[in-house]
């Protein structure tokens, strides 16, 4: 039986969380099911009823769950972002607006488990060596998703994401192998710095999207020309802030290359 030395031990928590107590475990579980509840509604092909799998109830931490819903996110923020065009829906229609809007609060929900998880995880104890692995490639897999809606309606580069997608790739690669040999790489700032402006990138872009199926754009004479030009400039400086990130991780794990190539 635990002491109060090793409760207080067990369940201390820095100054920079959020102020979870194991009193909150409950509510956050609560929070979960409801957003995973309700990403089978709009996307059932994708989404697993977690209530009744054991992964979900016994062996996924809740900090954990945090990140699984990135990645839960993703397939759905994909399908609403194309719902307008594969409908044929017209600039102005209401449903083209409702769509377009309702990406933002859903991808800043997602956006914000990024910080939830971390911050539920070292003040429950739930730090693990999977969640290093799991929180980043959570991150890479709502990206790449929101990315590739981009390229494909052209607010995106093609080049610019070719890039992103091989500096993932690469940085993928080098956690796995890291991973073989027993090495759990976690972000590093310059990669959380890098992450910022994925989010910010995906932000500038969803509001470029509204106003052109709303019909605002055009109704305001703004010039989309201009304001792609703006959203790629932000890509821009992500490729610039992932590659050096990348970099900085290559100098801090690229013996673990070195050893395993041998």
């Amino acid at each position: 039986m635990a002491g109060p030395s090793d409760e207080k031990k067990t369940w201390r928590r820095p100054s920079f969380a959020l102020g979870f107590t194991p009193a909150d475990k409950p509510l956050a579980d609560g929070a979960l099911q409801v957003f995973f509840s309700a990403s089978r509604l709009f996307c059932p092909c994708f989404c697993i009823d977690f209530t009744q799998k054991k992964l979900y109830s016994t062996i996924m931490k809740t900090s954990n769950k945090f990140t699984l819903a990135r990645i839960i996110a993703a397939p759905i923020l994909f399908a609403l972002y194309f719902l307008p065009r594969w409908l044929g829906l017209a600039e102005g229609a209401a449903a083209s607006l409702l769509l377009s809007a309702a990406m933002i609060p859903l991808l800043a929900a997602a956006e914000i488990t990024d910080y939830f998880d971390g911050s539920f995880a070292r003040a429950h104890g739930e730090v693990s060596d999977f969640g290093k692995m799991f929180d980043p490639f959570a991150d890479v897999f709502l990206h790449l998703s929101m990315f590739t809606c981009f390229v494909f309606t052209g607010y995106m580069h093609p080049a610019l994401f070719v890039l992103i997608l091989y500096r993932e790739f690469s940085q993928n690669f080098l956690r796995m192998v890291a991973a073989k040999s027993g090495t759990a790489i976690a972000a590093k700032k310059g990669g959380k710095i890098k992450t910022v402006f994925y989010v910010a990138s995906c932000f500038v872009v969803l509001v470029q999207n509204f106003l052109a199926l709303s019909g605002l754009a055009a109704s305001w004479g703004c010039d989309m020309a201009a304001f792609k030009f703006a959203g790629n400039c932000v890509f821009f400086v992500c490729v610039l802030l992932s590659y050096a990130s990348f970099i900085d991780y290559l100098k801090s794990f690229g013996g673990v290359l070195k050893d395993a190539a041998k």
